[in-house]
């Protein structure tokens, strides 16, 4: 059994915990939090809650999921703790991607650990999306849709908003964008022309809501570059119409193959009613492949472009080819 420890139990911790309790092979050992570990509640009987302290002293734990903040958090955590574990998490800020690689290969190869980084969707499995594309169809066009989905940085930017008691906020594909590249036609598309934003916001009684809609449609690196739409509503409407974290996407390659030129289109898509709780089993998958390297001496950062599909799952080479090849 590969004896799991999760760090962070917010969303994507418990996420991460209902995905162990489905894994035949897997166990979890202990969650580590930065909270009180007497105010968490686990789902799953007779596990520890521990501070995350206690990990300085060497823990009985065969992998630990790190489920923290890819802005300030996982940036810091992924490196100190690759030099005492072998790691997963799902650092997300794609242009610190190589530089995060680094610091963490470092660390896991100076342990003596293996170590996974930016695991889950996106990066994750839409990443594999467009390198199998790249590498069937060399030169495609490809294009990454997101949504119709919450996305929970955008809505906390809101939230920050003098005024702003809470608010959801939407990511949603143009229509027409979607339909013109599923046709192969490899349009040329400006960041408006891809997406779209919807915002739900409930504000305090007495707000300004015109000043509140302003920043929002005009923040920098939010919501300037797209069309975007603010509803107000009740905090009750709020919790009856927005409480979960469904998201998605597609990430669709147009190629050609043959001197005639023959068209190809390639499409994977994602239809999520929980984020955190997909991207949870997504780190719980690469988890495994991650122990098994260890297992074998393997040390090292690695992305999900270096582990093979046979990796990722406790079945026999002999039962993966008569049930999936």
């Amino acid at each position: 059994m590969v004896r799991v420890g999760i760090l962070g139990y917010g969303n994507l911790g418990r996420g991460v915990e209902a995905a162990v309790a489905k894994a035949p092979d897997m166990e979890l050992a202990a969650v580590y939090t930065r909270r009180s570990p007497e105010k968490i509640k686990l789902r799953t009987a007779n596990v520890p809650v521990k501070p995350a302290a206690a990990l300085e002293a060497g823990e009985d734990i065969d992998v630990l999921v790190i489920c923290g903040g890819s802005a300030t958090d996982l940036p810091e955590m992924t490196p100190k703790y690759a030099k005492l574990y072998s790691v997963v998490d799902s650092f997300d800020t794609h242009a610190r991607i190589p530089e995060h690689f680094a610091n963490v290969d470092g660390a896991a190869k100076a342990g003596g650990h293996a170590a996974m980084i930016s695991c889950g969707w996106d990066p994750g499995m839409f990443s594999i999306a467009r390198l199998y594309a790249e590498a069937i169809l060399p030169g495609c066009a490809t294009y990454t849709f997101w949504g119709r989905g919450v996305s929970q940085g955008h809505s906390d930017a809101i939230r920050r908003i003098e005024g702003v008691l809470d608010a959801r906020q939407y990511t949603i594909p143009v229509p027409s964008a979607l339909e013109r590249v599923r046709a192969g036609e490899n349009p040329e598309l400006t960041t408006r022309q891809k997406h779209t934003r919807e915002c739900f916001v409930a504000a305090a009684e007495g707000a300004d809501k015109a000043r509140i809609e302003a920043e929002i449609v005009n923040m920098p690196n939010y919501f300037a570059d797209y069309d975007t739409t603010v509803h107000f509503i009740t905090m009750e409407e709020m919790k009856r119409d927005h409480s979960g974290l469904p998201h998605g996407g597609s990430v669709i390659s147009a190629g050609t193959t043959g001197q005639d030129g023959s068209s190809h289109v390639i499409e994977y898509s994602l239809k999520l009613d929980s984020n955190p709780e997909f991207t949870g089993s997504v780190l719980t998958a690469f988890a495994r492949a991650i122990a098994k390297r260890a297992q074998k001496g393997i040390s090292g950062a690695f992305t999900v472009f270096d582990i093979a599909p046979a990796e990722l799952v406790s079945l026999s080479g002999d039962e993966l080819r008569a049930h999936f090849l």
